[in-house]
């Protein structure tokens, strides 16, 4: 996988990991169990896919 995929992916799990809950909050959508941890999980992997993709996209452009 691309390291710039990587990185816009993790971007939008981030995003969905704080949308969610924000628009549980503002009651636009019902907050479900499943729900709530679809959000968390987006939002830790996010951050994680992130940073792996950020690493191997600085280690691969050294100069």
């Amino acid at each position: 996988m691309n390291p710039k995929v990587m990185i816009v992916t993790g971007f939008f799990l981030v995003l969905f990991g704080f949308l969610g809950p924000f628009l549980m909050v503002l009651g636009i959508i019902e907050s479900t169990l499943l729900l709530n941890f679809l959000s968390y999980g987006a939002s830790i992997s996010g951050l994680f896919l992130g940073l792996i993709g950020v690493a191997w996209y600085s280690r691969t452009n050294r100069s």
